[in-house]
């Protein structure tokens, strides 16, 4: 089985998103890429922006797969302001912000196509209360008709944190019934939640694509895949085999006596090298 390899552009989102960048993700062999939109990272509401990537994408014969929505408020396009966008506040004007900034970048897609806008639907220090959740439905409720329009599916990411479990996500969507929303599987997330093959046989049947990465099953790390405690053979073989595989990487930590150019082309040759170990795995 190959392996759909896509690489989320996480991996730069604490720099200005360029051309040579997108030309670095297609050295590493991928054949598509998750947009992090963050306005400091790429300007999702600059059309130009936007004609922009996508000749950058053509010129590297790479697609769009996925947009991860903003989770944060841009005041200033070289920082972000570290206000949070919940579309789970249960303060309806600051939910509403957090919703209408979701459609401005669901709007690139009339500029570039793609197939799925990754959601939160919770802080990391939320705990589950039915007054969140109810806000949460009132927002996907209005937001995958908004996407579905645009042929773009919604998928709920499970978040650390008490509140977006992985059986918390499938629960909700079990209850609301919101049959066009699906689930974004985060392998490393639910790592921390106590397993990542048991967090994935869970919710297998709501699961459209993935975030993959690593931990030693203590913090967040966002380390290449085999670098941490992941079962990963239990993974891949829970994985529905449709889904493509989106490595959500963290900037790498540049050593000693090495530079920041060294550092991301030793990233990106494991993301190539990972994506092989992963059509070996699943091979089997």
């Amino acid at each position: 089985m190959t392996t759909q390899r896509v690489l989320s552009t996480y991996l730069f989102v604490n720099r200005k998103l360029t051309a040579a960048l997108v030309g670095e993700a297609a050295r590493a062999g991928v054949s598509a890429i998750e947009l992090f939109c963050s306005r400091g990272h790429f300007d999702y509401r600059s059309a130009e922006d936007a004609h922009e990537l996508a000749g950058w994408l053509a010129g590297n014969n790479l697609t769009l797969q996925s947009i991860h929505s903003p989770t944060t408020r841009d005041f200033h396009l070289t920082r972000e302001s570290g206000a949070p966008l919940s579309i789970c506040d249960p303060e309806r004007l600051r939910r509403q912000e957090a919703v209408d900034e979701i459609k401005r970048a669901l709007d690139l897609v009339e500029h570039i196509p793609f197939r799925y806008c990754i959601q939160h639907v919770a802080q990391l220090r939320d705990i589950p209360d039915d007054r969140k959740w109810d806000a949460a439905f009132s927002s996907l409720e209005h937001l995958s008709l908004f996407a579905r329009q645009r042929g773009v599916t919604i998928a709920i990411e499970n978040t650390p944190g008490e509140m977006a479990t992985s059986l918390n996500v499938k629960n909700f969507l079990e209850q609301t019934r919101l049959s066009s929303v699906k689930i974004c599987f985060d392998a490393g997330h639910a790592h921390l939640e106590g397993g990542a093959p048991a967090g994935l046989e869970m919710v297998r049947d709501f699961v459209a694509t993935t975030h993959m990465h690593d931990n030693r099953g203590e913090h967040d790390d966002h380390l290449l895949p085999y670098e941490g405690t992941i079962d990963w053979s239990a993974t891949l073989a829970a994985l529905p085999p449709e889904a493509p595989i989106v490595l959500e990487l963290k900037e790498p930590a540049v050593a000693a006596g090495s530079s920041e150019v060294q550092a991301f082309a030793e990233t990106l040759r494991g993301v190539r090298a990972v994506f092989d170990k992963f059509d070996e795995e699943r091979a089997k």
